[in-house]
C-alpha cells in the first residue's frame, strides 16, 4: 500500500497543470499561433513570445530560446504558469521564445505510434516555421532549447540527435532515464510494454544517447536538478556519464523538488548560459 501511493505522489508531482490560453490574458506580444505538422497531418498549438519592440525594429533578427513543458502542460504552460514574466524576458534579452504544444509525446517519433512525430515536429517543421515567419537569426549558434521534467528530456534528445539545428541546450529535473518508471505517463503507448521492448526504451533514453556528441560539433550543454527531486539520482548518472566520457557541460544542483517554483528559478540561469553563447556566436 504505501508502494502504491508513493507511485500515486509522484505520479501527481510529475504532472504538470493543463492550462488554457482562453481562461488568461495574455500580454500582447505573445502570440499564440497554430502550425501545421505535415508528418502528423495536424495542426500544433504554439506561443510565441517576442520582444515588445519587434514591430518596431523592423531590421533587427533575434535569437530564439524554445522552450518545452511537462507531462499534462501544454503550450501555455511557461508562459502562465512557470514563468508569468516571459514576455518581459523577451524585452529584456532580445530574444524570441517559442513553446510549443508537446501533448505527451515526449518528444519522440513514437516507434509503437506513428501520429507521435514531434522529434520531426520540433527539430524539423517547427524550426523551419518560426525562421520563415520571424525576423529570427536563423543559425544553430542562435538556437537554444530547455525544458522541465518530460521536456527536459525532449530538449536534450532533440539537441542530442540533431546537432546540426541546436548550438545550446538544457534540462531541468529532465527525467533522463525512466526506465524505473516503466507504467508512467502513458510511455508504453509510444514504446510498446517495456517487459515485451526493453531495446526499444534502452535506445530512447537521453543518457543512452551521448555516444552521438561529436566533439567537433556538439551543443553548449547545461542541466539543472533539485536535490529533492525523485529524478535526482538519474540526473546524477547522467552527471557521472557525461564526465566519465569527457563531455563538457555545466552542472547545477540546489535544494528543491519537482515544482514550478524551481523551474522558475531554474531558467534564469538557462537563460543567462544561452546569452553567453548566442554573444559568442
Amino acid at each position: 500500500m504505501k508502494f502504491i501511493k508513493l507511485i500515486t505522489f509522484v505520479l501527481l508531482a510529475f504532472s504538470a497543470t493543463i492550462l488554457s490560453a482562453q481562461q488568461v490574458s495574455i500580454p500582447s506580444n505573445i502570440k499564440a499561433i497554430t502550425t501545421q505538422s505535415a508528418s502528423m497531418n495536424k495542426d500544433v498549438n504554439v506561443f510565441v513570445v517576442l520582444p515588445e519592440d519587434y514591430d518596431k525594429n523592423k531590421e533587427t533578427r533575434y535569437p530564439v530560446i524554445y522552450l518545452l513543458h511537462g507531462f499534462g502542460g501544454n503550450h501555455t504552460t511557461w508562459a502562465v504558469k512557470t514563468k508569468p514574466n516571459l514576455d518581459r524576458l523577451a524585452t529584456k534579452h532580445q530574444v524570441i521564445f517559442v513553446c510549443p504544444d508537446g501533448s505527451t509525446s515526449w518528444y519522440w517519433d513514437a516507434p509503437n505510434n506513428p501520429a507521435f512525430k514531434y522529434e520531426t515536429f520540433v527539430s524539423k517543421e517547427l524550426i523551419e516555421f518560426i525562421d520563415k515567419n520571424y525576423r529570427t537569426i536563423a543559425t544553430k549558434q542562435s538556437r537554444a532549447i530547455t525544458g522541465f521534467s518530460m521536456g527536459g528530456h525532449g530538449s536534450l534528445w532533440l539537441a542530442f540527435r540533431h546537432t546540426d539545428v541546436f548550438g545550446s541546450c538544457g534540462s531541468m529535473s529532465g527525467a533522463v532515464d525512466i526506465r524505473i518508471f516503466p507504467f508512467g505517463w502513458k510511455i508504453p503507448e509510444l514504446l510498446g510494454d517495456y517487459a515485451n521492448n526493453e531495446d526499444t526504451w534502452d535506445k530512447h533514453m537521453v543518457i543512452n544517447q551521448l555516444h552521438k556528441l561529436n566533439p567537433q560539433n556538439m551543443p553548449s550543454i547545461i542541466i539543472d536538478c533539485g536535490t529533492k527531486d525523485f529524478l535526482y539520482n538519474v540526473n546524477q548518472a547522467l552527471h557521472k556519464k557525461m564526465l566519465y566520457m569527457r563531455i563538457p557541460h555545466e552542472y547545477i544542483t540546489r535544494p528543491g523538488g519537482h515544482t514550478h517554483a524551481y523551474w522558475n528559478n531554474a531558467v534564469d540561469s538557462h537563460i543567462a548560459f544561452f546569452l553567453k553563447r548566442f554573444a559568442q556566436k
